[in-house]
């Protein structure tokens, strides 16, 4: 070989250590495995909005599960509306930021199940509805039950923890604050629905018009707020005799046919949706549990968030009921995932202090 072609040579190695190794070696390794179930539901049969009752289950097993035969905690994650499992498992990386901690001895291994809360309308709300499913019967009459009946799970509250993002936080907050005996630690990040805020429901930007007009779900899909108080509608208003939504809505018509406040079902919304109005309701339970904790992000665009989390965690406090309540700079969106994210760095502590291993 001539000098030249060696020069060459040379210069192709330096360029590919320089530009490919980094990225190769970049990319972490995953040690343990992410695998993929379905669950056939019984509860979610009885909905109207046709929900398919095959739910998909992402779940994360950690490096040892395999060679193993020890039983593990089990994490569930509730994800936002809008969003689906491959989000969380794929695009957030959620199982590598496990997987990394676990593999750097700064948590204790396992198991994690992202199951399907999709829906044909914004997704799971986490409640009991006629309209739009039964979900929290799903969650801890079925996933639940089938986690431990075909993984080897530790099948108790003390090593079984539920977390959860914007309407998940809100997920995971309800089912801790409604089954103790099933969720004994619960991590909520930036819950959505924990109080009113400081708007009257009179005064949001809703297009009651179009939802009373139209004569499909499709109708409003796309239509931000309008689409979402629909589905809120739907979840805690159900009204299975009123096609095509199958619920009550906050604004209804009078005798003349003009759209007015209706205030008996603004309250009766506001009394199911809201997790402040069930605080007495449920103390008992909240004081129970093992470990609670929640965050917010301080610029979230709808402040109304912010002032309802603050708010939550003061009438926490005021019943009694010992928890983490965190306000940090950011928005719901850009600090949760990542290496130095609140998953890696706030999330995953939590749950390694708690669960029982």
């Amino acid at each position: 070989m001539n000098y030249s072609a060696k020069l060459k040579a040379i210069t192709f190695v330096i360029f590919f250590m320089i530009f490919f190794l980094p990225n190769a070696f970049g990319q972490y390794l995953m040690k343990g495995s992410v695998i993929n179930d379905t669950i056939t539901s019984k509860v979610l049969e009885k909905n109207k909005v046709g929900l398919s009752t095959k739910r998909n289950i992402k779940i994360y097993l950690p490096p040892s599960y395999a060679t193993s035969k020890k039983n593990y905690p089990v994490v569930y994650y509730l994800h936002n509306v809008f969003s689906n499992p491959s989000i969380v498992i794929n695009d957030h990386k959620t199982p590598e930021i496990i997987d990394k901690n676990i593999s750097e001895d700064r948590s204790n291994e396992f198991v994690f199940v992202v199951a399907d809360f999709t829906s044909p309308t914004i997704g799971s709300l986490f409640e009991n509805s006629s309209t739009s499913g039964y979900w929290l019967d799903f969650i801890t009459k079925e996933l639940v039950v089938y986690i431990d009946q075909n993984y080897r799970t530790i099948p108790n509250n003390n090593s079984r923890a539920v977390i959860g993002h914007f309407m998940g936080g809100r997920g995971a907050l309800k089912l801790g604050m409604a089954y103790p005996e099933v969720f004994n630690i619960v991590y909520a990040m930036h819950p959505v629905a924990t109080g009113t805020g400081y708007l009257p429901r009179a005064s949001l930007d809703i297009d009651w018009k179009k939802i009373h007009s139209a004569k499909s779900y499709k109708v409003i899909e796309g239509t931000g707020r309008t689409q979402i108080f629909t589905s809120i509608c739907q979840a805690f208003l159900p009204n299975t005799n009123r096609p095509p939504f199958y619920c009550d809505f906050l604004f209804e018509k009078d005798d003349k046919g003009v759209l007015k406040i209706h205030p008996k079902n603004i309250r009766k919304e506001q009394k199911e949706f809201h997790l402040d109005e069930k605080l007495d309701e449920y103390a008992d339970n909240l004081r129970s549990l093992k470990a609670i904790a929640f965050d917010w992000a301080r610029f979230d665009q709808t402040q109304a968030h912010v002032i309802s989390n603050r708010r939550f965690s003061k009438k926490l406090m005021d019943i009694g009921v010992d928890h983490q309540g965190i306000e940090f700079v950011g928005d719901p969106w850009n600090k949760y995932w990542g290496d130095e994210g609140r998953i890696a760095k706030r999330v995953l502590p939590f749950l390694n202090e708690h669960l029982k291993f």
